[in-house]
């Protein structure tokens, strides 16, 4: 199982509830598209059970930060994050028009994004496309993830 999220915007409190979620899934990935927006809040990822791969988003401004506080648990960097996991090609951007071209150029097996605040779990042309929505909850009032089965390629939308 692989545990993303994405849009935390600093909620910790959204960002421990993913976590539990994540570790009682029994996750071997988590994913995170972006806008954390302060160090402070990677230092929840830390209890999670498995290592995070994550790209920086819009409102992600203290990259240095954010680099120092990803030591140890995983990797962030700059999008498109092109990496294999369970056999499967990931793609993790945080612009939802940057998932949609990455999606359309079939280029991985699943594509991940953010930035919209709007969970989307859909097949384009064989593609899985999977937008978590807002785990921060902030925007829209409701904090989401998703979990993703690499086996069948499926994907759900959990409200925290």
């Amino acid at each position: 199982m692989i545990g993303i999220l994405s849009d935390s915007h600093d909620n910790l409190t959204r960002v421990r509830e993913a976590v539990r979620l994540f570790n009682d899934a029994g996750c071997d990935l988590v994913i995170h598209a972006g806008d954390f927006v302060a160090p402070f809040a990677v230092e929840e990822l830390r209890n999670l059970k498995a290592p995070v791969k994550a790209v920086y988003g819009n409102c992600d401004g203290e990259r240095a930060g954010l680099a120092r506080a990803f030591q140890g648990i995983g990797e962030i960097g700059d999008a498109p994050l092109a990496f294999v996991h369970a056999g499967l090609r990931f793609v993790v951007c945080h612009l939802d028009s940057a998932g949609a071209l990455l999606a359309a150029r079939k280029a991985g097996d699943i594509v991940v994004f953010g930035h919209s605040h709007r969970a989307l779990v859909e097949s384009r042309d064989g593609v899985l496309v999977v937008n978590p929505g807002e785990t921060g909850g902030w925007l829209r009032g409701k904090s989401t993830v998703a979990l993703l089965d690499p086996a069948g390629r499926t994907a759900e939308i959990v409200t925290l």
